[in-house]
């Protein structure tokens, strides 16, 4: 493993550039005039998504020009040093274009194929949470002092509140039944999703969310935080990975509780 001066070093350039790429993305934030364009794969990209992607990159290329780099706007860039940056900066696009303030700018950073540093950053909120591997996680709100990050102690799903992005994505993979389940069984439900959910999961403010539907953007830089936080971050078997499609986080308490309702 590197050593820890050189995740630290990454680690504050991560948070620094998420404030910086927040200054772009809420210039365009509620603008009516926005323009917003669909991918191949049908989902949404304005030009917030592609100039934060650029900043980012773009000071990667001076401060760690050896690095690998994975953006959900313009693909990878290979790289030498072992470590790679994956990058979602607008997580909730279609939040951000319907002017709803949950979405947030992602940075992650792997090590030789491990989830290490995480940054989410939610610009319309002021608020960022962060972590990495033997650092601890750490949230600071807007206009707050930095705490420490640390999931809840809710012992009993019956007793927990449940977060999602939307019912249609438990639908599209065939798992309403999963969906439907957590809903019976937990207290309180509400689709405050994206990586929102999982900041709130991370800060103790919320005690599982579920995301039916994912990429590696949309995960890596979570893993981190949610685990230093004392959290757990698995897909529907239980698996810690990033690249599985789906992810869950929740505290360890709740953990088998809810593979009850997803494993297969």
């Amino acid at each position: 493993m590197s050593s820890e001066s050189e995740i630290e070093r990454r680690l504050m350039f991560a948070r620094n550039v998420a404030l910086d790429a927040a200054k772009l993305i809420l210039s365009y934030y509620q603008d009516a005039n926005l323009a917003v364009e669909s991918k191949r794969d049908s989902s949404p990209v304005t030009a917030a998504d592609r100039g934060a992607e650029e900043l980012i990159r773009a000071g990667l290329a001076t401060e760690f020009p050896q690095d690998a780099i994975l953006g959900e706007e313009f693909g990878e860039t290979p790289g030498t040093s072992g470590f790679r940056w994956i990058l979602d900066p607008v997580d909730g696009t279609k939040s951000f274009i319907h002017g709803v303030p949950l979405f947030g700018t992602l940075i992650g950073v792997e090590f030789e194929g491990k989830c290490v540093i995480g940054v989410c950053h939610i610009p319309a909120l002021g608020e960022t949470a962060w972590g990495a591997r033997g650092l601890g996680a750490w949230w600071q709100p807007a206009g707050g002092s930095v705490r420490a990050a640390r999931v809840s102690q809710t012992e009993e799903l019956r007793d927990s509140l449940f977060c999602f992005t939307t019912v249609q994505g438990f639908e599209r993979i065939g798992r309403r039944d999963a969906f439907d389940a957590l809903i019976a069984n937990s207290a309180l439900a509400r689709g405050w999703g994206d990586c929102y959910g999982h900041m709130l999961v991370a800060t103790g403010r919320a005690d599982l969310m579920v995301d039916p539907l994912t990429n590696i953007w949309d995960v890596a830089a979570l893993i981190p935080i949610v685990e230093e936080a004392g959290g757990r971050f698995f897909d529907w078997n239980g698996q810690t990975r990033p690249d599985s499609g789906n992810g869950i986080s929740t505290n360890p308490k709740l953990a088998e509780q809810i593979l009850k309702f997803t494993k297969r």
